[in-house]
């Protein structure tokens, strides 16, 4: 796609896209309004329409009480006739019990009378409605029934409609919608209404085909009419037609407009495009004409005068590489004092592109499994056989495939032009390159291992002795393609030794450095944090979880007369009985999970995003696992000897317990002491609200804390060898409660 198109179909974006939302908007809103009025009347209307025959009934109702409080039956037909003359009811009927008639006022509806409070009719119109009394004598037997009623006809179906202000339809009844018995609805409209009456039941409103809105009333139960109700709804005629005609005549527009000014801003551009690729083919003579003043015309003048001074920076950079070689023994110091490993690379390599002249380049570190991992790159865009990735770490080659593998392979540098292989390396594509292993300074020292002896540095692939690759190679430096010459040179192999000597150092120092802050952090005893990382754990675990809103449970354990082991068996068999719990501790949790050794005999486990209950579940894990095993140490005869431990443990949660980690930490150590005093191995949650809120003070450690990464405190290999019991770390501020 030219960028004419993509300019054409961004202005059509812009432009159009409001357009449309708005006509869609309108449309929208006022169909919403129109429906909202519509069901507003109609709601009122059916409101309306039953007061309306409620009144009624009531009426007729009061009208045959009056009749049958007539206690004389010769004065009944006059009562009645009062009744009648007075608007009250349009018919009286009085019957005796066995349902005949004794008298009934002339000119009355036909029959069957509906009944005001009876259930609707199963078939038929409804002809009038009626109330009903029972008619007793004095001493309270039945004589029969008075019955008044009035017509349901014409009239009174357009006094209804007058009332509410709605159009009413009388239907026979209410499962035959095509019959209807009385109406106000003309004939053009009535049919559509009627479909639309047969969608809905209840007290849902549904739009008919003409634009009006319907709803069904009855019949119920003190409403037995079938009514159908409808109003016209109030949206303008022709809206709709209006905005598609707007809309139609704003696209017509609006791609009259986008192609005009495409076509004037991407002339000159294809003239830039055209020149700057002379200029990557080398051409530095290339230059753009200046049509205009705007920033068009800018940008051709900029590149105009790029060009004119690139041509002067080659010449420039080229006479300068000798000079850049003799910094390098100031830029190594530098790069020895900082300890961001990642800065240090990307430093490495931009360096050594700029000295040697080349046009790209990448850093690649050896991991564990045996495979070179990228760890900065610098113009490897649009290089990679498929795709681009887009991050180093997508560089990977395993050891002794393709040139950068062999390099590590046999730690020889080398230099030459490309020669792609049938099987894919994972390596960028590239007309000439250089590569360099480096090692860590050490690595003769220590027999070739690479370091492999440091604790925590395993030998990252080696030959079956415990060496590594290449002599103890720590990883590659590797350039791509040298501006202004075929093929990298010896000087170029000079200039990338010494960098890659600089890498070595950087590599070897951040590792030392990430050994001793490891060894900082952590009890040298059990492997486990120490109290100065739980001191920066539990901030940064209260902080995560206010963020998003989660919990933090604090679990603090203390071993059961830990004490009495220490001076039944010795202190040696008290650091067993330490290493051996520490490790089922650390076999219960998960790997997000955070174990820590507080001091002495006392521990603390912080358990992020779990409530009390899941807190409760690893106490009972944690108190079975220590329970059911004793633990075997050596005794005073150097005979083995199995130690029963228990283990006592106190719940926090955080929020629910405290609102700071020094007091989670706290009510953690409140709960303890109630399992203590509850008879140990066993374990109490603390109480809500048993501490007065506090505010925590934060106290700044000696040495940063390591990432967020390890899941899990220390592991086998850093309790190994440790010999003593203290942590390495600063200590709680509280001595051992002999607990």
């Amino acid at each position: 796609m030219t960028l004419r198109v993509r300019l054409t179909a961004a202005f059509l974006t812009v432009v159009l896209g409001p357009v449309l939302l708005g006509a869609f908007f309108v449309g929208s809103t006022m169909a919403a309004v129109d429906r909202s009025r519509s069901i507003e009347r109609l709601g009122l209307a059916a409101a309306g329409v039953r007061t309306s025959v409620d009144a009624l009934c009531q009426q007729l109702r009061a009208a045959a009480d009056a009749v049958a409080l007539v206690a004389e039956p010769a004065a009944r037909p006059g009562a009645a006739a009062q009744v009648v003359g007075r608007g009250l009811a349009a018919a009286v009927l009085v019957s005796d019990t066995a349902g005949r008639t004794v008298h009934a006022t002339a000119g009355g509806p036909a029959a069957p009378w509906q009944d005001c409070s009876g259930p609707p009719p199963a078939t038929g119109p409804v002809r009038a409605l009626a109330a009903r009394v029972e008619l007793r004598d004095p001493t309270g037997a039945d004589l029969g029934t008075v019955s008044a009623a009035q017509p349901v006809d014409p009239a009174f179906v357009a006094r209804l409609a007058a009332v509410t202000g709605v159009a009413v339809t009388l239907l026979d009844d209410g499962d035959h919608l095509d019959r209807v018995t009385h109406t106000t609805e003309n004939r053009e409209e009535r049919e559509a209404v009627l479909a639309a009456a047969r969608t809905v039941d209840g007290d849902r409103v549904t739009e008919a085909a003409d634009g009006r809105y319907v709803r069904r009333v009855g019949p119920f139960p003190g409403l037995p009419l079938p009514l159908v109700l409808s109003v016209p709804g109030e949206r303008p005629p022709g809206l709709n037609a209006a905005l598609l005609g707007a809309v139609v005549l704003a696209a017509l527009l609006a791609v009259f407009a986008a192609w005009r000014l495409a076509r004037v801003t991407t002339r000159p551009l294809v003239e830039l495009a055209g020149a700057v690729d002379r200029v990557t083919d080398g051409d530095l003579t290339a230059r753009v004409p200046v049509r205009s003043r705007d920033e068009i015309g800018r940008l051709a003048s900029a590149f105009n005068r790029m060009t004119r001074e690139t041509g002067s920076y080659v010449a420039a950079l080229t006479s300068s590489r000798d000079q850049l070689r003799g910094h390098l023994a100031v830029l190594g110091d530098t790069l020895a004092s900082t300890h961001d490993l990642q800065r240090i690379l990307r430093l490495i390599l931009h360096s050594a592109i700029a000295a040697t002249g080349a046009r790209a380049g990448a850093v690649l570190l050896l991991d564990a499994g045996g495979v070179l991992v990228g760890q900065c790159t610098e113009g490897l865009e649009g290089r990679w056989p498929s795709g681009d990735p887009s991050d180093p770490a997508t560089l990977r080659v395993p050891v002794g495939a393709g040139v950068i593998g062999a390099v590590v392979a046999t730690g020889e540098p080398r230099r030459g032009r490309w020669a792609p292989s049938a099987t894919p390396t994972g390596e960028p594509e590239c007309e000439t390159y250089i590569a360099v292993p480096f090692a860590a300074p050490r690595a003769a020292e220590l027999g070739g291992r690479g370091g492999a002896d440091r604790p925590g540095h395993p030998p990252a692939g080696g030959d079956g002795d415990g060496g590594t690759a290449g002599g103890g190679a720590l990883g590659v430096l590797a350039l791509y393609d040298r501006l202004g010459a075929d093929e990298f040179d010896d000087d170029d192999l000079v200039t990338l030794r010494t960098f890659a000597g600089h890498a070595a150092v950087a590599v070897d120092n951040v590792r030392v450095h990430e050994e001793a802050q490891r060894l900082s952090l952590t009890d040298p005893l059990t492997g486990l944090w120490n109290y100065r990382y739980l001191r920066e754990s539990i901030r940064r675990e209260v902080e995560r979880a206010n963020r998003f809103g989660r919990m933090l449970s604090v679990l603090a354990l203390d071993l059961d007369r830990f004490k009495d082991v220490n001076d039944t068996w010795g202190h040696a068999a008290g650091d067993a009985v330490l290493v051996e719990f520490a490790r089922r501790v650390r076999g219960e949790i998960r790997e997000v999970d955070l174990a820590f050794r507080q001091g002495g005999e006392e521990f603390v486990v912080l358990l992020p995003e779990t409530d009390a209950r899941g807190a409760t579940i690893v106490a009972e894990r944690l108190g079975a696992v220590v329970r059911d095993s004793p633990v075997p140490v050596n005794g005073h005869s150097e005979e083995p000897v199995r130690v029963p431990v228990t283990v006592s443990i106190g719940i926090a949660v955080y929020p629910d317990h405290a609102t700071s980690g020094q007091q989670v930490l706290d009510a953690a150590d409140d709960a303890l002491y109630a399992a203590k005093a509850a008879g140990r191995d066993g374990y109490r949650v603390a109480q809500v609200g048993s501490r007065p809120p506090a505010r925590e003070i934060p106290v700044p450690a000696g040495a940063a804390s390591p990432p967020d990464g390890p899941a899990r405190a220390g592991g086998p290999d850093t309790a190994g060898g440790a010999t003593g019991g203290a942590s390495s770390g600063p200590h709680p501020p509280r001595q051992s409660r002999g607990r």
